[in-house]
């Protein structure tokens, strides 16, 4: 058995995207021109590099329980190996002097230590509290069954999106199979909106980034890796091809008055479209490096986030930022305006988010209670019967909730056992929706931060969304699905 570059690149590629690592995946994918080999990316199952990588860590094992003289180890003697393990005994036989370094090397802390009254700390009962607790949590949650999951299958790789339709039973999903399609829960055939290549270039890679829907449900919006945005109606149509971005478009967001298409991309700039003429009504080129996310004030005012570790909010027919918010130490995430539209909050690499306000240059609130890249926020809704709340997910497997005017941490939701890629407030404000790539998609009640429900899929989850009336939720799966849960007539959530 042999191994090209071109191979290895490609699953590295992947393996980038399906641990939700978009804007890496694609430096990576341009410097390695992984679209211009021949490899069928349909027929790479998802978790492929892992895949690989476990079974060389079996046949070290079947290495390691072979004495020298050929005689099979008991059972009982052969541990488990991970691959730190694998690779320190590697390096060990390779070098004589590893042996001294690594038992001079005392074994890291991984949990905060709890003091006794003497003084003394005993890790050992930290980390049993924190697993004790993890299982508290789990205990008293009720599991979603399979009686009450429809699973909607036909992409052919990861889905990385999903939206519902705000009028309408209709969910749009958004795939690396460079399709987005529109799924009916009344038993109709799906749609299929194909991404057909937008440049001259023969394997331009066509995967579907994001897909939004405008504010009656009569238009989705989808951003696609070609650089083109586009437009189809609620039977499949193609209504519009926005083409002026020089690179993969990453975020698309409607104003409320639905005349106009704001969209962000890896070629630093930000585009204003008319719709109705499909036209450039502006265009933007004011961060550095790549806009990772855009969201609208009003209708003519907007905030988009870089890479460049700035916040730019822009007005329609002013070539300048009329504020720029700098203080995030690493790439921006996410940036979403409260319901009221006064208070902007962001997140970011750097492990903290942020609530500003157009009123001053600096924070109103440093939010930095989490200890590692906080993916994505979600603001509750303007809806809501509840008090106003900010959701922070991060990749320190936690999920957080926030008073945004004092800046608190009300909540801190633990579960999740890998990153947090997102979250969704059920249109009342009293649930909160959290997917992680652990597979687990949980339901937890705002108001004390208890688990309500939880249900187990089959791999990594990129996105949940709620329908208009809070009785359904959907997810989009690393392993090509999408699922809707019907939480009609549950008990704890009713």
């Amino acid at each position: 058995m042999s191994f090209t570059s071109d191979e290895v690149n490609f699953i590295v590629y992947r393996y980038l995207l399906e641990s939700g690592f978009h804007h890496s995946a694609f430096t990576f994918g341009q410097e390695s021109h992984v679209h211009q080999c021949s490899i069928n990316g349909t027929l790479i199952p998802p978790g492929a590099l892992i895949g690989i990588i476990q079974k060389g860590l079996q046949y070290v094992e079947v290495e390691t329980s072979i004495t020298e003289d050929g005689k099979v180890l008991d059972e009982k003697q052969i541990q488990p190996l991970s691959l730190v393990d694998a690779l320190a005994q590697d390096c060990m036989f390779r070098s004589p002097l590893a042996k001294d370094v690594a038992e001079d090397q005392q074994p890291a802390t991984l949990v905060e230590p709890i003091k006794t009254k003497d003084g003394t700390t005993k890790a050992e009962d930290t980390a049993e509290a924190m697993e004790v607790d993890r299982h508290v949590v789990a205990k008293n949650s009720l599991l979603i069954t399979s009686d009450r999951v429809t699973t909607l299958k036909g992409h052919q790789s990861e889905v990385f999106t999903c939206a519902w339709c705000p009028s309408d039973d209709l969910i749009a999903s958004g795939s690396s199979d460079s399709t987005a399609r529109l799924w009916k829960l009344d038993g109709s055939p799906v749609i299929v909106l194909p991404h057909e290549n937008n440049t001259n270039t023969p394997d331009s890679n066509r995967d579907v980034t994001t897909v939004c829907w405008n504010g009656d449900g009569s238009l989705l919006a989808t951003g696609s890796y070609d650089g083109a945005a586009r437009i189809w109606d609620k039977e499949g149509h193609l209504q519009k091809t926005l083409t002026k971005h020089q690179g993969p478009v990453f975020a698309l967001k409607w104003n409320k008055k639905g005349n106009y298409l704001l969209s962000g991309g890896v070629d630093k700039t930000t585009v204003v479209w008319d719709v109705q003429l499909g036209e450039v009504k502006q265009h933007f080129a004011l961060h550095a490096d790549p806009v990772i996310d855009v969201d609208w004030q009003n209708s003519n005012c907007f905030a988009s986030c870089s890479t460049d570790k700035n916040i730019h909010v822009c007005k329609l027919g002013s070539e300048k930022p009329i504020q720029t918010f700098t203080g995030h130490q690493s790439v921006v995430n996410v940036v979403k305006w409260d319901p009221s539209c006064t208070l902007l909050a962001s997140c970011s690499d750097d492990h903290t988010a942020k609530i500003w306000s157009m009123k001053q240059s600096q924070c109103v609130h440093d939010l930095s209670e989490h200890t590692a890249d906080i993916y994505t926020i979600q603001w509750s809704s303007a809806n809501s019967t509840t008090p106003l709340l900010l959701a922070t997910a991060s990749h320190d497997t936690t999920v957080r909730l926030w008073e945004p005017e004092r800046g608190t941490c009300l909540q801190t939701l633990r579960k999740h056992e890998d990153p947090v890629y997102s979250v969704a407030f059920s249109p009342d404000g009293k649930l909160l929706a959290s997917g992680s790539f652990d597979t687990y998609l949980c339901i937890w009640s705002v108001q004390d931060g208890s688990l309500l429900h939880h249900y187990k899929g089959t791999s990594g989850i990129f996105e949940v969304c709620w329908n208009e009336a809070g009785n359904k939720l959907a997810a989009s799966f690393q392993d090509s699905s999408v699922c809707v849960l019907d939480l009609r007539n549950l008990s704890s959530i009713t």
